[in-house]
């Protein structure tokens, strides 16, 4: 489920003036590999489906940077279960916890405020009313960009 919508996140006391008739402005951001960054983490519990067994859940709130079509939240779990052993493998390997081919122990505690890039994809629903709704959300996320190697200046002889 994504949140893709664009406001200013404040809460209001009892005796608030309330006055804006929109939740914010709506953004779909074409498919394609955008920059993230965790905005926030919980700790949930998933309680077994038809597909995989009872496992913990990370809850993550992920703010996609679409650059000048805007920034949007997208909320996207992930289970703690053998059966999501690559995306989570993918997942930490984005945020730089880890490299590929190595063995893992997250490090929770980081997630918050860490950076990655990922693949969004328009997720095609049915409404509560019978139309069509779509969102965006992460298929997968991919590891950093490979370091670019500084030109080689070459040996030349008698050159120091």
């Amino acid at each position: 489920m994504s949140d893709n919508f664009t406001t200013v996140d404040t809460a209001f006391d009892w005796d608030s003036e309330i006055k804006n008739e929109s939740i914010g402005e709506w953004i779909l951001l074409p498919a394609g590999d955008y920059p993230f960054t965790v905005t926030k983490f919980e700790r949930q519990h998933y309680p077994g489906g038809t597909k995989m067994g009872p496992c913990p859940k990370a809850v993550l709130s992920i703010e996609i940077d679409g650059g000048d079509k805007g920034k949007i939240t997208i909320t996207h779990n992930l289970f703690l279960h053998s059966r999501c052993e690559g995306m989570l493998c993918a997942f930490f390997e984005s945020i730089g916890q880890r490299k590929h081919g190595e063995a893992l122990r997250p490090r929770w505690g980081e997630v918050v405020g860490s950076t990655g890039l990922c693949k969004v994809d328009i997720h095609t629903f049915t409404k509560r009313d019978g139309g069509e709704g779509q969102s965006n959300e992460i298929k997968r996320f991919l590891p950093p960009p490979e370091p670019k190697a500084a030109p080689s200046q070459g040996w030349t002889q008698g050159r120091f």
